[in-house]
């Protein structure tokens, strides 16, 4: 799998829209967001990747257990002598677990160097960013059944909705219904004219439904979505020259 920012375009729609949405959380542009890797600064122990998977809540070790089982040969390239110690932390009680986390970490929270590389050096892996969109499918799968419960049909519509399962955890009824009411009222234009405006009727909806302190900033990293451009957290996107993500219908790949 490629990951540089030229090929992007050719990867699965599910890649890409982990990409874009995982540039959003770690603020890295792909690959770098399959290999950011933060400390216990908020008591989740070791927090990686794309969607910040992580040991407080037993995402990550899902993640390196598969990695262990599917592609051990990259598991010991990338870790070395220290490969035993990441297995035997895996079996270990989650309380053990967290522990070690914090036994590799300086007191303000940053992994030390060693292992710092070692994560960042197997979020870069193909193997590693393959497994990662395979985990996040589920959202995907689900991204792509909002789109047909609300008749949206573009790869940026799979995108704003997978980011919303993401950032924002769905679509509640009340806002579902807020949504089709305003659908309903569309003139009568342009398909993508009309894509396009559902799009930001879904992505204002969903920001007037967030907490206050965070409205604003949901709102602004939605309609970029819906837009196709925009400036997220001081970076700027172009979701089609970036992450090939457009008007172009989605194709549910898998």
């Amino acid at each position: 799998m490629a990951t540089s920012s030229m090929t992007i375009g050719q990867q699965p729609l599910p890649y890409r829209c982990l990409a874009l949405t995982g540039t959003f959380e770690t603020n890295a542009p792909p690959p770098e967001c399959f290999s950011c890797v933060a400390g216990d600064f908020d008591g989740e122990g070791i927090s990686f990747s794309a969607l910040q998977w992580n040991l407080g809540q037993g995402t990550l070790q899902t993640l390196l257990a598969e990695m262990n089982a599917s592609h051990a040969d990259v598991m010991r390239t990338v870790f070395g002598a220290d490969a035993a110690k990441l297995s035997a932390m895996l079996a270990m009680p989650r309380a053990q677990q967290l522990a070690w986390a914090r036994s590799i970490q300086t007191p303000r929270h940053t992994l030390i160097d060693a292992w710092a590389g070692y994560f960042h050096a197997l979020g870069e892996t193909p193997e590693f960013q393959a497994l990662a969109t395979s985990q996040a499918s589920a959202l995907f799968t689900e991204a792509l059944d909002w789109c047909r419960t609300l008749q949206l049909t573009s790869e940026r519509a799979a995108a704003l909705l997978f980011d919303i399962k993401v950032q924002n955890g769905g679509i509640a009824p009340g806002v579902q219904a807020l949504i089709e009411s305003d659908i309903a009222g569309l003139p009568a234009v342009d398909p993508q004219d009309t894509e396009v405006a559902k799009l930001r009727i879904v992505a204002n909806r969903r920001a007037d439904a967030s907490a206050s302190v965070w409205r604003e900033d949901v709102r602004t990293r939605k309609l970029t979505i819906a837009n196709g451009t925009g400036t997220v957290h001081g970076r700027a996107y172009d979701l089609g020259a970036q992450f090939g993500i457009t008007l172009n219908a989605a194709m549910p790949s898998r």
